[in-house]
């Protein structure tokens, strides 16, 4: 069993930046594929980044050179920056995780965080 919690989201201006922390209790952490999910009100649950066990990550093309994934198995966390954001960013966060070849889609992950608002004003 995996626990989820995300933190650090709130309200940011357009332009600015923001880090996102998960924090994930269990053994599997160092081992287990981590992945950053959104949901902007009235639209599906999109991917945004992920990061396997050794390092690698993948991006969506909406954040992709503008954000980065990266966890520290030491304290069981996983972060997600994002720089110069826009009003389309505006989305509660969700952490999740899962076991397995990485993946971008939401049904390969089974666990998820409560999520954490990320609101940018314009």
């Amino acid at each position: 069993q995996v626990k989820l919690v995300e933190s650090g989201g709130g309200l940011v201006q357009a332009g600015g930046s923001l880090r996102l922390s998960c924090a994930a209790s269990g053994r599997t952490f160092s081992t287990s594929n981590m992945a950053w999910f959104r949901q902007a009100p009235g639209k599906e649950r999109e991917f945004v980044a992920a990061i396997d066990w050794s390092g690698n990550d993948i991006y969506s093309d909406s954040v992709k050179g503008r954000s980065t994934i990266s966890r520290d198995d030491a304290d069981n966390t996983v972060y997600l920056q994002i720089n110069s954001l826009e009003s389309e960013d505006t989305a509660v966060y969700y952490c999740a995780a899962q076991r397995g070849a990485i993946s971008t889609h939401r049904d390969d992950y089974a666990y998820w965080g409560q999520g954490t608002q990320v609101t940018v004003s314009s």
